[in-house]
């Protein structure tokens, strides 16, 4: 199958480029950003590479570059934002720090409308993440696009076969960014499309079977689509030899425990459900800090897995996760980190176990193309995102039982006002966050002094950006009364208008 490969700088939405490119049929490898020209020689399927973004400056000292010798390939190449800087640089051109750096969507206006933006507008909305520019092109490029920071914003050799761009094209806040990939793979590396959901389902079924054969595994089940996609795709590639764990943490949505059962009580699926609710609020206890809070959480989550593991003679651990949760948590070279995710991060040194992660290079919306390929039930496939630390990470400063209590029914009412709106099904996360501070409010024309709620409603794609949703006053006041009605320790609700970024889906 003709391939695109795409070299790894350590940017975070690095992998969000495969599955841009996976979306209209182009298969898509990424690989480190060493990868050697002499590699990529032997394979023939290969009609082009991506250099991703980075959150390093081309200039510091030991910056990540790759192989030279690609050059000589005659092959085509595209750099985005950080490989946008490396392939001018090293073409000999000039990049320097720039005295503004551009955040969010900015505008583009574009100069050249052939190849990369063939087909696009005068003027097209872009999203920007960096501090240094290029100043200078390489010799025989032009600009095709530039902003009001930045004069190369976008540039081309006379072929178009060599192209820069400092925003992000992969990104959802990009309005056209899936067309200017496309014009890349179709266009200028004359990719035909072919490939499809089906194709990863086969690939991730068989991987699985060869990497564990016949071994014997557990797997931690959530009720998320991320760990149920992952049981259904490992019980296909082995069978009976697979033995689903779902760990009660006393940190759930409401009646998430009941919700598993009917599930997956009857899927032929062997479950065991642990009651751990003690076990999560003794080692919380006086916790603040949010990494150490999402650490201890992992780690406990492995313990009695392989306390269960044990049980069935089990070999291996298969988790849920996905690339975003590798990649916020730093795991990938050159990546940063922004914070440890429970399964990820959060995983002991003396894991007991084996570990299979087979969605570990997905995205959260292609995972839910595979649920639908699987045809796993609408309840499961359409279901909100809720974080594996679960309520934990809601819940700013301590972590207690009665706390928990309030972001759970905080989470339910929200979740209950905003389903049977036309807003609902453009929702990716909605939920409650417990601010461990106090004001004065009004109670039955008494004094009160209760804490605040904030509420979070974000729109996302793919989970690597997001924009806050912008829902009617008349909804919001909705569920601010509910809410300051219904919990007692509550007296104000505030709303989150944050974008990501530069904020996160959750608070911790």
């Amino acid at each position: 199958m003709d391939t695109i490969l795409i070299l790894d700088f350590g940017g975070q939405s690095c992998h969000l480029i495969s599955r841009r490119l996976r979306d209209f049929g182009v298969y898509a490898e990424v690989l480190p950003s060493d990868y050697s020209a002499k590699e990529i020689m032997a394979r023939p399927e290969v009609k082009g590479v991506i250099l991703s973004g980075g959150a390093r400056s081309v200039y510091e000292k030991n910056a990540p570059e790759f192989d030279k010798a690609i050059f000589a390939l005659d092959m085509p190449l595209f750099g985005i934002c950080y490989g946008h800087q490396l392939l001018a640089k090293q073409l000999g051109g000039t990049v320097e720090n720039g005295t503004v750096g551009e955040y969010g969507q900015q505008t583009l206006s574009v100069t050249k409308k052939t190849g990369l933006f063939a087909g696009l507008a005068s003027k097209e909305k872009i999203w920007m993440n960096h501090k240094d520019v290029v100043t200078k092109m390489p010799e025989g490029f032009t600009v095709i696009g530039k902003t009001s920071h930045s004069a190369i914003a976008a540039y081309a050799s006379k072929d178009n076969k060599r192209v820069g761009v400092q925003f992000h094209p992969e990104v959802s806040h990009t309005d056209h960014g899936t067309e200017m990939l496309k014009n890349f793979a179709v266009t200028i590396c004359k990719i035909k499309p072919t490939y499809t959901s089906a194709n990863l389902l086969k690939e991730t079924i068989k991987e699985a079977k060869d990497t564990m054969g016949n071994e014997r595994a557990v797997i931690g089940l959530s009720g998320g689509v991320d760990s149920s996609v992952a049981a259904a795709l490992v019980a296909r590639a082995i069978g009976e030899n697979l033995t689903a764990v779902y760990v009660d943490t006393g940190l759930m949505r409401e009646g998430e425990t009941d919700y598993l059962r009917k599930a997956f009580g009857d899927k032929g699926l062997k479950l065991i459900i642990v009651d751990a609710a003690k076990e999560y609020f003794s080692a919380l206890k006086g916790v603040t800090d949010p990494e150490t809070k999402r650490k201890i959480i992992g780690t406990l989550f492995v313990r009695i897995f392989e306390r269960e593991a044990k049980k069935t003679k089990a070999q291996w651990l298969i988790q849920g996760t996905i690339y975003s949760d590798r990649i916020e948590s730093g795991l990938t070279k050159h990546s940063a980190n922004i914070k440890s995710h429970h399964n990820v991060g959060g995983l002991p040194k003396d894991l007991g176990l084996k570990l299979y992660e087979p969605l570990r290079d997905l995205y959260k919306d292609e995972v839910r193309t595979l649920a639908k390929t699987l045809k796993l039930p609408k309840e499961i496939t359409d279901r909100q995102v809720f974080p594996g630390p679960g309520l934990a990470i809601r819940i700013i400063g301590e972590v207690t039982p009665e706390r928990a209590a309030i972001v759970r029914k905080a989470g339910d009412i929200i979740e209950s006002e905003l389903m049977h709106t036309k807003h609902w099904k453009d929702i990716w996360m909605s939920f409650a966050v417990f601010l461990p501070v106090q004001s004065v409010g009004i109670s039955g024309d008494e004094r009160s002094y209760k804490h605040p709620l904030v509420l979070r409603i974000v729109e996302s794609r793919d989970a690597m950006s997001a924009n806050f949703a912008k829902l009617p006053y008349e909804i919001l006041e909705t569920i601010s009364t509910r809410l300051t009605n219904e919990i007692k320790e509550i007296n104000r609700v505030v709303y989150d208008i944050t974008n990501k970024p530069p904020a996160t889906m959750e608070w911790e």
